[in-house]
């Protein structure tokens, strides 16, 4: 999957079609005035903008997802994992853990984690 990368506009934006979806162009223009103070033609090019990156997707006035929040979110995080860390997710985890203290929970879902990945893959 290609680099997306989202501006802090954008993705205010996708926030708000992921938490109103499916909606209609013409409330969606009406949520933007009210969230962001937009005008209506700032709206539709930030959605054209987004659906050319295939984020979403305006069918005939009604505004969907094309790929979901936690979709986006994964992707993301795959992005820091292989732009940061070589790709190596060890190595991101033991960035994180030296400089934030884990609590036994955190730890507890972890490894829960980890055993559902090595059943779920026979491994």
């Amino acid at each position: 999957m290609e680099n997306i990368v989202l501006g802090d506009i954008q993705l205010k934006f996708a926030e708000i079609v992921w938490e109103n979806e499916p909606v209609s162009s013409g409330k969606l223009v009406k949520i933007c005035e009210e969230k962001l103070n937009w005008k209506k033609p700032t709206t539709y090019t930030v959605l054209r903008k987004l659906c050319e990156k295939g984020i979403l997707r305006n069918d005939n006035g009604t505004v969907t997802s094309v790929m979901s929040k936690g979709e986006y979110y994964q992707h993301k995080g795959r992005q820091v994992v292989d732009d940061y860390y070589k790709g190596s997710l060890p190595a991101f985890i033991a960035a994180f853990t030296d400089q934030n203290e884990l609590t036994a929970r955190d730890i507890d879902e972890i490894q829960e984690l980890i055993n559902k990945y090595k059943k779920d893959n026979d491994l």
